[in-house]
């Protein structure tokens, strides 16, 4: 139980296969339900009785959808609004995924690579279709700056291309490594405050500090994840 990787550990709740196929429901299947669950029960309860003078949980509906608004205002411009649903899904996803996993006994699952890769692609692939989409093969002279000369392009291109398909990566690491690495330091205090006893006040006071230091991580992180969804949009909607 000492063990801080201990925590990382996917177990099955309800053991399932279809043919040789595991698709049991496990403790991360468990956090992503509740990820959803509580997003969608606090706005739906904010929103249950809206007026026109806001109680506090409408108020703090409001500040959440203006704070994404101004957000996407800000880095894609008004047509990025029409994707206002996409953002505000992925940011309120990533932070409660984020945050869950600092409560006992929940997981975090945005410490596995996998979630975070899978998020990262989804806006990847999001975002290149929605290019192509929108600009046909003109999309791809986003690998190819306006103005660019003529003798760079061979230079140039390749590592524009390079930068762009990089993207998921650079997305997915960022949000799996400030978790696992934050989680795995708290479990390491609290394993030396159960090994100290009375005398682990110092672990337990540094794991204290460390909590509050994790719950700014998980909103910037999941801050981080949007802002840089909101610049790859811009790419898609604006090109260069």
């Amino acid at each position: 139980m000492l063990n801080p990787l201990h925590q990382f550990e996917i177990s099955p709740i309800f053991k399932m296969n279809i043919g040789n196929l595991d698709v049991s429901f496990t403790n991360s299947s468990v956090s992503v339900l509740a990820a959803v669950a509580v997003v969608y029960v606090f706005f739906s309860l904010c929103l249950r009785k809206r007026k026109l003078v806001p109680d506090r949980l409408q108020a703090c509906v409001e500040v959440a959808y203006t704070f994404i608004t101004q957000l996407i205002d800000d880095n894609v411009g008004t047509k990025g609004l029409r994707y206002f649903p996409f953002v505000f899904s992925v940011f309120f996803f990533i932070l409660l995924g984020n945050l869950l996993g600092l409560v006992p006994y929940m997981f975090t699952f945005t410490s596995h690579i996998i979630v975070t890769f899978t998020l990262a692609m989804v806006v990847f692939l999001f975002v290149t279709i929605l290019g192509i989409c929108l600009h046909g093969f003109r999309f791809f002279t986003i690998f190819a700056p306006k103005g660019l000369p003529k003798f760079l392009v061979p230079v140039i291109v390749p590592i524009e291309l390079i930068s762009y398909m990089s993207r998921p990566i650079s997305l997915s690491v960022r949000l799996f490594a400030n978790m696992m690495a934050g989680h795995t330091m708290m479990k390491v205090f609290a394993g030396f405050a159960a090994m100290l006893g009375i005398f682990g006040v110092a672990p337990i006071a540094v794991n204290v500090i460390l909590t509050g230091f994790e719950t700014a991580i998980a909103v910037i992180q999941a801050y981080i994840f949007t802002i840089l969804t909101c610049v790859y949009l811009n790419d898609a909607v604006h090109l260069h």
